[in-house]
């Protein structure tokens, strides 16, 4: 009995004028706009599918997968019903319409794919009254570049029409190939779903020594882990690939089940939101906790009592210890990223400006390693492009997101596993291999101070004053007097990044105040908010001597935030008496 192809219709629409990616090619945005604002998705996948040359859309393959929060299961049938009518010619998406971003990024180059979607809004909360969020990543794997992320802006203010399959209907629980027969068209459209994990284990077996990680976590000297999914994406990947594969005990993974709105928290691995792992480390009972953001590429690392690792320490102590990795013996190391407001632990030397005793003393990772360190905007496709051209083996950012080249997105169960490598080899705890590395290199104290929610023109109006008052000829070599502390200016910069492999200039990245002791303070608006502001100010200051390595970092860096405050008037110009969240 032959089939009734189905039809292929085009619709007609209005454009939108707020469709405009906010890096990487995703929109991020309340989940009630999606559902109220007629045709808002399906406006923005045209957008996205017509970004795409027609000779490479037709009868090509893409890859689907979400994170799991509300709304995914609808806008995963609405991309499929317009991928196929777009002339996509297939799509592989994760059973039940899960996948991690690593874990698309990894089937997109394993299949070498044209690209791929992913349905998240990374940490931002879920459920009706959260948010959701629609990702293109690019052919390397990687998120889109900022050419790709303008090309579909500007198709999205003149779009008057898009095309669908309304009556395709795909069966995400079942795992094969089912096909479809559209009208007008020479070859069936292919639906593949896959096992959302098989894939991306296949890939960190290459990577990792299990063996070694399976002794840590079974033998006889094993110790004791807690890992938290926060009921996003990576609970099926922790079980399957912890518990089932390296030995955890099944109780040794919480919050497990994807859910759509994560349990009513946010799905954000920090001291902030993941409360439960932290009060179950300061127990004492565990020797190594981990959590894990909504899709997959965030993650935070905790020792036995609660021991925080910052992001930027975890990403420096990683690339001390490379040599724990034997995908990383066998490739070697070739270069080191990080985003401009991580922490210059991993920095190869200061700045030629500072002092000469600085030069001395502060010995870093990449120094000792003699491999550069690119310095770059936040966001990892400008990862991608050192990645894609040899230039860059690790890199991170400290907004708890780290990786390599095995794939082109940061991967948190990547770290996790690095981290267990390094714990297996140096046969030390958390703590004691953070000390150390403070004892080599020195600390770095750092944090982060948010200011969510503001009204777009008063942060606006409070970068571009500030901006005015730094880069001011007379603001240079001035000196703060907090305490008994004196910070002298040596430079400031609004941050610009010249891209090495293609020469492409990025612009007004961030404002950055570099004192002559090396501290630094640096404000930028977040690119990922949105409707409302955020504004971060990011604090650090070093310091060499191990007898000065106990301190709070937020009581070390209250001089450089009562000067940040200072200038900045940021109290009192949004009516706020501190940070939303600090990590």
């Amino acid at each position: 009995m032959e089939r009734t192809p189905i039809p292929v219709l085009t619709v007609q629409t209005a454009p939108y004028e707020d469709q405009r990616p906010t890096g990487g090619g995703g929109l991020r945005r309340p989940t009630g706009l999606f559902e109220s604002q007629r045709n808002y998705l399906p406006n923005f996948v045209q957008s996205l599918l017509s970004s795409v040359d027609l000779r490479d859309r037709q009868g090509c393959t893409m890859v689907v997968g979400s994170d799991g929060r509300y709304f995914s299961k609808t806008a995963i049938e609405i991309v499929v019903q317009m991928a196929a009518a777009n002339g996509i010619g297939r799509l592989v998406i994760g059973q039940n319409g899960i996948l991690s971003t690593p874990a698309v990024s990894c089937i997109i180059r394993k299949i070498k794919a044209a690209g791929g979607i992913i349905l998240t809004a990374s940490h931002g909360p879920g459920g009706p009254g959260g948010e959701f969020g629609v990702k293109f990543e690019v052919a390397n794997g990687g998120p889109a570049p900022d050419i790709v992320s303008d090309k579909i802006y500007q198709i999205s203010k003149t779009l008057e029409e898009y095309a669908i399959c309304p009556d395709l209907r795909v069966d995400l629980s079942r795992l094969g190939r089912q096909e479809f027969d559209l009208e007008n068209k020479f070859k069936p459209f292919r639906v593949e779903i896959v096992d959302s994990v098989d894939i991306y284990l296949n890939l960190l077996r290459s990577i990792f020594d299990f063996n070694a990680i399976r002794n840590l976590l079974t033998g006889p000297n094993q110790i004791k882990i807690r890992i938290d999914a926060m009921n996003g994406v990576m609970g099926p990947y922790v079980r399957r690939i912890l518990c089932d594969e390296l030995g955890a005990p099944a109780n040794s993974a919480i919050n497990c089940i994807p859910l759509e709105d994560f349990g009513g928290q946010p799905p954000d691995p920090n001291l902030t939101y993941a409360t439960a792992l932290l009060e179950a480390m300061r127990g004492g009972e565990y020797g190594f906790g981990a959590a894990f953001d909504a899709d997959g590429d965030r993650y935070m690392i905790l020792g036995q009592n609660g021991f925080f690792v910052n992001a930027s320490d975890s990403l420096a102590i990683i690339a001390a210890n490379l040599s724990c990795i034997p995908y990383f013996c066998q490739m070697g190391v070739r270069g080191f990223g990080r985003s401009m407001p991580t922490s210059t632990a991993l920095d190869k030397i200061p700045s030629e400006a500072h002092h000469e005793e600085l030069l001395n003393f502060q010995e870093r990772v990449a120094k000792v390693m003699k491999v550069p360190v690119y310095e770059t905007p936040t966001g990892w496709r400008y990862f991608s492009n050192l990645m894609d051209s040899g230039r860059c083996s690790l890199c991170g950012e400290e907004s708890f997101g780290t990786g390599s080249d095995h794939i082109r997105e940061k991967d948190g169960l990547w770290a996790v596993l690095v981290w267990l490598s390094i714990l297996a080899a140096r046969k030390q705890s958390v703590e004691e291999i953070v000390r150390d590395h403070w004892a080599k290199f020195g600390r770095h104290y750092y944090c982060r101070f948010d200011y969510e929610a503001l009204e777009p023109r008063t942060a606006y109006f409070i970068m571009r004053d500030l901006e005015a008052l730094i880069t001011d000829k007379s603001f240079s070599h001035q000196q703060f007097a907090v305490g008994n502390n004196i910070y002298s200016v040596e430079r400031t910069d609004s941050f610009e990044y010249i891209d090495p492999v293609d020469g492409t200039v990025t612009k007004r990245q961030g404002l950055r105040i570099i004192f002559s002791d090396a501290s630094r303070l640096i404000f930028r608006m977040s690119a990922s908010s949105h409707v409302r502001a955020t504004l971060r100010i990011y604090a650090e200051s070093y310091e060499k001597d191990p007898s000065q390595h106990n301190k709070e970092p937020q009581a070390v860096l209250s001089p450089l935030i009562a000067i940040a405050l200072k200038i900045s008037q940021i109290h009192e110009r949004t009516g706020r008496k501190g940070p939303t969240v600090i990590t």
